[in-house]
């Protein structure tokens, strides 16, 4: 299982990482991308962490 954070002060809405999860957990909420429905459903993959050009996105192995 695995834990993903989303800092909204780094965030700028840009949606490249809700673009790069393959499991779509990761909407745009407002204009900030969010975990709507939590992270339970993360693959682990990092394809959001690499994708944001902010450094806003984090994963965790829990």
């Amino acid at each position: 299982m695995y834990l993903v954070t989303i800092d909204q002060d780094k965030c700028d809405g840009c949606s490249a990482c809700a673009n790069a999860c393959p499991a779509q957990i990761i909407e745009l909420v407002g204009d900030k991308a969010d975990l709507p429905n939590g992270s339970d459903e993360c693959l682990g993959c990092e394809s959001c962490v690499a994708m944001c050009p902010n450094g806003a996105v984090e994963i965790r192995e829990l």
